[in-house]
């Protein structure tokens, strides 16, 4: 196995078509388990096996844990994109940040708005060493650039469709 390498700056180079273009889809299947229910006994996994985890319900809303849950799922996907973007933009600026650190927490909640249900995020960087306006700079470029950010901002196209 080859040693990961960030990617390189260029992916910072805008697009300038008129339509989305895709750059990678991540598929991920999952199932109900002995619960038929997804969030308390499910099994998600990727198309190409490198993600396979038990989801169960968090005993704070009355599962009985034991497993990862969408929320940590997101709060996973979301700090480590946040964290790329960070990085990227940080080597584009020539600025050195070793021991940068995202930390991401995801709330399931009561929406005030329908009665039902939303989740919040609550997004923290950590950038030691690095003077407070030149982290805040960075941090506030990264929120532009990270498409988690921006989906958690501006919604994101989203398509559901019952299968044949």
């Amino acid at each position: 196995m080859t040693k990961p390498q960030p990617p390189p700056v260029s992916l910072l180079d805008k697009h300038f078509g008129t339509e989305f273009l895709p750059l990678y889809t991540g598929t991920v299947h999952v199932t109900g388990g002995e619960a038929k229910h997804g969030r308390a006994s499910g099994a998600a996994r990727s198309d190409d096996g490198m993600l396979d985890v038990q989801l169960r319900m968090p005993e704070e809303l009355g599962g009985s844990g034991g497993g990862t849950n969408p929320e940590q799922l997101f709060a996973a996907a979301f700090a480590g994109c946040f964290h790329g973007a960070l990085s990227l933009l940080a080597a584009r600026a020539k600025l050195a940040i070793p021991d940068a650190e995202v930390t991401a927490r995801v709330t399931f909640g009561r929406d005030p708005v329908d009665g039902l249900f939303m989740l919040s995020a609550d997004i923290r960087i950590h950038l030691p060493g690095i003077d407070r306006a030149v982290a805040a700079e960075l941090v506030r470029n990264t929120e532009r650039l990270c498409p988690y950010a921006k989906m958690a901002r501006a919604g994101i196209d989203c398509v559901v469709s019952l299968e044949p």
